[in-house]
């Protein structure tokens, strides 16, 4: 039986990917390196800000000059605060998705690498806000996707607010990349891709892909419990 929906926020709920890029690429500039678009999209979407700085600098030696991942990610946030202002945007068909779950008393949550303020921030003014009962973000765990501890973490907390025993074959987790969808599988939850962010040969472990949340309907995500 399902009882619980925990979505990725960034390429699943908010059209954030592409701000995220752009305030990584100041933030690289200022060190006089250049993060291209490939190279971003190829080995760094899923990654939290710490992990894609410590990376960056772990897979390009000397090349950040004079950087370190505390400046990164102040100089990374302050790009992404600024640009969330102007091009902030809920993808289409989330909306339809919240609704269905709501009618049908289950539970939804957010399990996000990005920080609690990046998804206040691009929640904000969206009126889905009171859809999700709590927010898993980045400043919540030591170890970000595909590890398993946020989604983890997650389900305790959802059943510690309301003292219940949702197992995690009874939830269902949304996701764009491959990191997440692997984190959701160690965690033994069901899920869905939806191809916001990559081409559905690279979604393949998913138990089903879509192009629009939109799309899905309640007696898919009743399928999926099968």
């Amino acid at each position: 039986m399902l009882k619980a929906v925990i979505f990725d926020f960034d390429g699943v709920i908010s059209d954030s990917e592409p701000l995220h890029y752009k305030a990584f690429v100041k933030a690289a500039k200022k060190f006089d390196f250049e993060l291209t678009e490939d190279l971003y999209y190829r080995d760094y979407v899923g990654y939290c800000d710490r992990e894609c700085f410590e990376n960056l600098m772990k897979n390009f030696p000397g090349q950040l000059k004079g950087a370190n991942v505390n400046e990164l990610i102040r100089i990374k946030t302050e790009a992404f605060e600024e640009i969330v202002k102007t091009e902030a945007k809920i993808i289409p068909g989330v909306s339809d998705l919240l609704k269905i779950l709501k009618k049908n008393n289950i539970r939804i949550a957010i399990c996000s690498g990005a920080t609690r303020r990046d998804i206040e921030m691009m929640l904000a003014g969206s009126g889905l806000n009171h859809y999700f009962e709590l927010i898993v973000s980045d400043d919540d765990v030591t170890k970000g996707k595909p590890d398993p501890q946020g989604y983890n973490l997650a389900l305790q907390r959802l059943n510690k607010a309301k003292n219940t025993s949702i197992k995690p074959s009874q939830c269902i987790v949304i996701e764009d990349s491959h990191w997440g969808l692997d984190a959701a599988i160690a965690a033994g939850m069901h899920t869905i891709a939806v191809t916001n962010t990559y081409h559905p040969e690279k979604l393949a472990m998913a138990e089903l892909i879509v192009n629009n949340l939109g799309d899905i309907t309640f007696e898919q995500l009743l399928g999926l419990m099968k």
